[in-house]
């Protein structure tokens, strides 16, 4: 269930049904005083540090511990939405790059699995960062019952959003929801007039479970970036990977296990393609919210291209069947395993 300032979601309405516990949520002065707070906020540019940071992409998640992770995060998002999950007596967070309605219910289970074990009293401080307002928001009244105002779905951020409040409403952990900034609360317009979010990334001081704004560069969304790139593509057609969202952090050992998975070999023709289309070109068939990406998301593409142009048979990239796998060297960064 959630609570905000300490109280159960029980009040006003004996039952929230629908979008109005979305919208009761978006109009609630607290979060609206969070939201302003985080956005005023002064970014963090995040590169390549002795610091140990762990970076998470889209639709993976981690759970980490803060005597060995310094600093965790998540950028690149727009329609996406970042949760972050952190258990207030043993301090461990769980950070997801969720994308997708379908990943929420088991996505949740996953996160949960190590965040808050077997102590389901736990206290647990929630924060929802991402999404805007791909399509403007549509209110009607709730019923008499109720007396609420209801949400119609639409666009790509909203259902995403719908679902991960009523998932977190239903289960039986407590969430004290301390930060959301979604939708409106993460929208402004460009020199376009296009609707864009205000916030696509950000990073979590684990160490005292402060959030702020971020953006990763190439130095530090790390390791093994294209490949972990791809995994999110190929995952949606892999039955093992249905609902969940990608493992990639070993919680316990501090390392980084990219489980395998494959492409079939046309992809290479596929990715030879699409690296002939035009930068526009590419942002309209590749993107949920092109106006709204950021000035690296082409040249990003067309390096996954370049990798599967040049590796066309997944069988180089994942020898035998086996992990990619990455642990930390004295420097800060990643070294593979052997």
């Amino acid at each position: 269930m959630i609570y905000v300032d300490g109280l159960p979601l029980t009040t006003p309405y004996p039952s929230f049904k629908g979008g109005e516990l979305l919208a009761f949520l978006l109009e609630h002065p607290t979060l609206i005083a969070a939201s302003n707070r985080l956005k005023a906020t002064p970014e963090k540019n995040v590169s390549f540090s002795p610091a140990k940071y762990l970076y998470v992409f889209q639709r993976e998640y981690a759970t980490v511990d803060p005597s060995l992770v310094e600093f965790v995060g998540t950028d690149e998002a727009t329609t996406c939405v970042g949760l972050v999950i952190c258990n207030r007596k043993t301090k461990m967070i769980s950070i997801s790059h969720m994308d997708f309605v379908k990943v929420v219910d088991m996505g949740l289970t996953q996160m949960f699995s190590l965040v808050v074990g077997d102590d389901v009293d736990a206290t647990l401080d929630v924060h929802l960062i991402g999404s805007f307002e791909d399509k403007p928001i549509q209110l009607v009244n709730g019923s008499n019952q109720s007396g609420g105002r209801n949400i119609i779905p639409s666009g790509y951020s909203l259902p995403l959003c719908l679902k991960i409040v009523e998932a977190l409403q239903h289960r039986r952990e407590k969430f004290q929801l301390q930060t959301f900034c979604v939708l409106s609360h993460n929208t402004k317009s460009d020199l376009n007039g296009s609707a864009v979010p205000i916030i696509s990334g950000f990073v979590v001081e684990t160490s005292s479970g402060s959030v702020m704004p971020a953006c990763f560069d190439k130095t530090s969304r790390c390791p093994d970036e294209i490949v972990r790139r791809i995994r999110v593509t190929v995952s949606s057609e892999d039955p093992y990977w249905n609902g969940k969202l990608l493992e990639t952090y070993d919680t316990l050992c501090d390392r980084i296990v990219v489980a395998p998975c494959t492409w079939m070999l046309d992809w290479g023709d596929i990715a030879f393609s699409l690296q002939q289309l035009s930068d526009s070109e590419i942002l309209m068939r590749c993107s949920t919210s092109p106006a709204a990406e950021a000035p690296d998301f082409v040249e990003n593409q067309r390096r996954i291209w370049s990798y599967l142009i040049k590796h066309p048979d997944w069988t180089h990239t994942f020898t035998g069947w086996k992990p990619r796998i990455f642990e930390r060297n004295p420097t800060g960064g990643w070294s593979s395993y052997k």
